[in-house]
């Protein structure tokens, strides 16, 4: 982790080892999650390290969340999102071609009965019944993608405000050990 320590139980170092984006030497456990922390009673950086260790686990256990495991699941849900829009760019395929054959059957037997002529009543059908059948389609595929648009904003929202919660947690323990805490 480019020279980095941490001062961490084994359970955070598993999460962190697999999904922290650390850039630079000197990044720290708080500002890996966007989390600004200074030292208002002149704490060394080993000691910041320790406290964030510390808060970090007490925030995981007061707020229920992980970031780490938060990221994982945004992760997983984005992905999950992708292919839910691309099973939704497929409800409605073949609705027009579904019209047409209703709509022949429909138009032989009116074409047959108004002037006894099926094979000019089933063109006229399937060329409404395809029409009508594509307009369906296209509706249904709409209204499936808008649901699934709507479904990854909920799980977004709800990510942020699980992520925020945890930052709340995770600011009032370095606050209480004598740091000055922005997110």
């Amino acid at each position: 982790m480019n020279g980095l320590k941490f001062f961490v139980t084994a359970s955070c170092a598993a999460s962190l080892l697999g999904s922290l984006p650390l850039a630079e030497a000197g990044n720290s456990l708080a500002s890996s999650m966007d989390i600004y922390i200074f030292p208002k009673a002149g704490q060394q950086a080993a000691q910041q390290s320790q406290d964030e260790a510390t808060c970090y686990e007490w925030a995981v256990s007061n707020s229920g969340v992980d970031p780490f495991e938060l990221q994982k699941q945004a992760q997983a849900e984005q992905q999950q999102a992708g292919a839910q829009e691309q099973q939704a760019s497929q409800v409605g395929r073949g609705s027009g071609a579904r019209g047409a054959v209703g709509g022949a059957a429909a138009g032989a037997l009116i074409g047959e009965i108004v002037d006894d002529d099926a094979g000019k009543g089933a063109a006229y059908g399937a060329g409404i019944g395809a029409i009508r059948g594509r307009r369906q389609g296209a509706a249904a595929q709409q209204n499936a993608q808008s649901q699934v648009q709507q479904q990854s904003a909920a799980q977004q929202q709800s990510i942020e405000q699980n992520m925020l919660n945890f930052k709340k947690a995770f600011s009032v323990c370095m606050e209480a050990k004598e740091y000055l805490v922005k997110f």
